[in-house]
């Protein structure tokens, strides 16, 4: 039997003795606000055990994990058309590069990338009458939680200083991967990156991403199949040009955000998030990756 408690509890104490942690992404002055001292970390196992240790019910803004969500929304509505638009491979470059998406005549390497996201975003305004609306229903409906909520100043926030996404966005249109207004489709996708959630609160919503597609209260999101899919997609392109890294140090599938957040999973055993407001170079949590490592060298559990 892992201590899974013990190993959160040593892991909250090395984060916070640790001198460097990290510069916050002071890009969208929103999240610039954050304390760096900031430190969560929170487990829940395939029994649905929860251990936590620091900040693990402060919300923060979670970005780019919120990729993986829409995705999995986008998966539902339309299933392998998906593919048509977006492909599947790590791109290498950070998350806002444009050269790739100008080279391959605009269709993004990954849909965990901005340009790829943003595609994604307008296959859900297409699809959906009220998107905002109505993803925030998916997202509270697999996590079980009603409490969850778009934060409105960061996605202004964002709005404000977006110039790469608008970029991104004016691309895709002209190649003809964007069906919507770019303004309709950057207001979705603005809200969405801005979701606000704690790491236990992530990591009842990924739970069902370790669970075979199905959710804390046993009801099915998506199948199998797809659940493979984007589990893979998490492994080698989760992390922006870190993700081999993330891979060779920690050995789980997972997403980062520039708020700071990371949520990884070992399928069938456990799913955890940790948040930590500084970044390194790469725009990954540097003390979230340095977390991650430590558990899953402690407890001897990866998927290699």
């Amino acid at each position: 039997m892992i201590d899974f408690q013990g190993v959160l509890t040593s892991i909250n104490e090395t984060a916070s003795n640790e001198k460097d942690k990290g510069k916050i992404a002071d890009y969208i002055p929103e999240l610039a606000k954050v304390d760096v001292d900031n430190f969560g970390i929170h487990l829940i196992d395939i029994q649905q055990n929860s251990f936590s240790a620091g900040k693990s019910d402060e919300k923060f803004s979670i970005q780019s994990i919120s990729k993986v969500l829409s995705l999995s929304m986008a998966l539902g509505l339309i299933g392998e058309k998906v593919w048509k638009r977006v492909d599947v491979e790590p791109s290498g470059d950070p998350f806002n590069h444009l050269s790739l998406l100008e080279l391959e005549n605009g269709i993004p390497r990954n849909p965990l990338i901005n340009p790829g996201a943003i595609v994604i975003a307008d296959i859900l305004v297409s699809q959906l009458e009220h998107p905002k609306e109505e993803f925030l229903a998916f997202v509270q409906n697999i996590a079980n939680d009603d409490t969850i909520d778009y934060d409105v100043d960061v996605a202004k926030s964002e709005k404000r200083t977006g110039f790469r996404n608008f970029a991104a966005a004016n691309l895709l249109k002209s190649y003809g991967n964007l069906n919507n207004d770019v303004d309709v489709v950057l207001d979705f996708y603005f809200h969405q990156c801005s979701l606000a959630m704690s790491c236990s609160q992530l990591t009842n919503t990924f739970f069902m991403f370790m669970n075979n597609g199905k959710c804390r209260k046993n009801n099915t999101f998506l199948t199998i199949s797809q659940v493979k899919r984007i589990n893979a997609i998490m492994l080698t392109c989760g992390f922006y040009d870190e993700a081999g890294e993330f891979a060779f140090e920690v050995g789980l599938p997972g997403k980062s955000g520039v708020g700071g957040g990371i949520v990884a999973f070992l399928p069938n055993k456990f799913c955890v998030a940790t948040w930590s407001p500084g970044l390194n170079p790469k725009g990954n949590s540097k003390l979230g990756m340095l977390a991650l490592e430590k558990l899953t060298t402690e407890t001897e559990l990866s998927i290699f």
